[in-house]
């Protein structure tokens, strides 16, 4: 059974960086075929794909966040992690992790695993 699991603090100080961690039980975490992103839904708005790393470490960004943003993977803890800097109280939401066949879905029913999301409030 492929497990999830996004950790992190909950709460950020305005213009610090957010970083987040997710473990990945029951699979692969350097599989040809898999795909590892990072996703959030901010308060009242729709979800937002923020990034993608692939097989062989490749990346991929949300244009929109790319001066900000980058992703990494722990293959001997089965994680992988984010890293947003310069956040503000726009970056506050729920953030998911998940795998999927591709980079840069942005539905979540087209991801085959995730986790359940962890609240991260940006604010002083």
């Amino acid at each position: 059974q492929v497990q999830l699991q996004e950790s992190g603090p909950g709460l950020v100080k305005p213009s610090q960086t957010l970083s987040l961690t997710c473990t990945v039980s029951g699979d692969s975490i350097t599989a040809y075929s898999r795909y590892w992103s990072w996703i959030r839904q901010p308060p009242g708005k729709g979800l937002e794909w923020m990034g993608t790393i692939g097989y062989g470490d490749n990346t991929y960004y949300s244009p929109s966040l790319r001066s900000r943003i980058s992703i990494s993977r722990d293959t001997s803890k089965h994680q992988f992690t984010l890293q947003l800097s310069s956040v503000t109280p726009e970056d506050t939401a729920v953030y998911y992790c998940a795998i999927g066949a591709r980079a840069r879905i942005t539905t979540m029913n087209d991801y085959d695993y995730r986790g359940q999301g962890t609240q991260v409030t940006v604010s002083s």
